[in-house]
C-alpha cells in the first residue's frame, strides 16, 4: 500500500504538500520556504480555482501565484467579491481552516500517478485497480456513500472529474469498477489528450439509517 503526505504551517499548505509527491512519499514545507515554494505555482492549483475563475484570472493577467501577489486586495475585492480575499490570503500562505480530526467521513478516495503519461484509452487497468481499493476502503465505513468520482490529471497538470449519483449503489466491487469506467466515457477531451493521474472516490456519505434501503450494500 502506497500513502503520500504533507507537512505544512496550515491546512492549505499542507494539502499542497502531499500531492508534491504522489503516490507514495512526504513533503514538507517549512514555514521559513512558503514563499519560494507557492510563488511558482499556477494559480490552479489554488482551492476555488477552477475553469471559470481560472480564465477571469488569465484574463487579468494572473497566471501563477506571484502573479496574483502583484494585484491589491481591493482590485481583487473588486473583481471577485468575498473570494478575492481568500486569494489575496491563499496567495501569501494565508489559512485559517481549522482540522477536525474526527469529522465524519465525507469523502473517500484513491489515486495513482502513471510513470509515463497515458492515453485515456490506456488508463483502465489503474481504474480496475484503484476501484478494487476503493471498495476495500469503503467497507470498514459506518457511513454509506452515495456518489462515485473519477478523476483525472492530464499531462498539462488540469484536474477532470466525472461523477454520477445511481438510484442503487453498486452491491459488489464489479458493479463499482463498471461504473468508474463508464464515467471515462464522459471524458470529452482530444483522443490525444495523455494524462498523468487517475484516481477514483466515493462521496456524498450519509448515515445507515437513510439508505435503509440499500442493505446489501457491504454484502
Amino acid at each position: 500500500m502506497t500513502a503520500s503526505a504533507g507537512v505544512a504551517p496550515n491546512k492549505f499548505l499542507a494539502k499542497l504538500a502531499s500531492d508534491w509527491r504522489k503516490p507514495d512519499g512526504l513533503f514538507v514545507i517549512e514555514p521559513a520556504d512558503v514563499d519560494a515554494f507557492l510563488q511558482p505555482l499556477p494559480v490552479g492549483r489554488l482551492p476555488g480555482v477552477g475553469k471559470v475563475t481560472g480564465e477571469k484570472l488569465s484574463k487579468l493577467w494572473i497566471r501563477t501565484v506571484r502573479d496574483l501577489r502583484r494585484i491589491d486586495l481591493s482590485a481583487l475585492e473588486g473583481a471577485f467579491g468575498r473570494y478575492g480575499i481568500r486569494l489575496h490570503e491563499l496567495a501569501r500562505g494565508i489559512d485559517e481552516s481549522e482540522v477536525i480530526p474526527d469529522r465524519p467521513t465525507q469523502s473517500i478516495s484513491v489515486e495513482d500517478t502513471f510513470e509515463h503519461d497515458v492515453l485515456l484509452s490506456e488508463t483502465e487497468p489503474m481504474i480496475r485497480a484503484l476501484a478494487e481499493k476503493l471498495w476495500s476502503a469503503s467497507r470498514k465505513e459506518l457511513r454509506m456513500p452515495r456518489t462515485i468520482v473519477l478523476k483525472l490529471k492530464t499531462s498539462e497538470f488540469k484536474i477532470l472529474t466525472r461523477s454520477h449519483t445511481p438510484d442503487v449503489f453498486p452491491a459488489s466491487c464489479t458493479e463499482l469498477t463498471a461504473l468508474a469506467l463508464k464515467l471515462r466515457e464522459r471524458v470529452e477531451l482530444n483522443p490525444a489528450q495523455r494524462y498523468r493521474l487517475v484516481g477514483v472516490g466515493l462521496s456524498n456519505f450519509r448515515e445507515p439509517e437513510t439508505n435503509a434501503a440499500q442493505p446489501d450494500l457491504f454484502a
